[in-house]
């Protein structure tokens, strides 16, 4: 973990974010205590596949059917 003044954060920000982009973490200082942090980022989400499920699940014909009164009641 690297710690460093504001002024030397904006000086070297490239460099600062190749460490951060190599795994490790920056801590920027004011007048001496911490208040940020650099970190990488985590890598984007995985794309949904549509229909990943198909064939696995099955959809009752209950499920289509009206709710009761009391359960829609509930709902409002």
């Amino acid at each position: 973990m690297t710690t460093v003044n504001v002024h030397e954060a904006k000086t070297r920000l490239s460099q600062l974010i190749a460490e951060a982009e190599a795994g490790g973490e920056v801590v920027i200082a004011r007048n001496g205590k911490p208040v940020a942090r650099l970190v990488p980022c985590a890598g984007a989400p995985a794309a949904r596949r549509f229909g990943a499920l198909q064939g696995r699940m099955e959809t009752g014909e209950a499920f289509f059917e009206p709710l009761p009164a009391a359960e829609l009641a509930a709902w409002e």
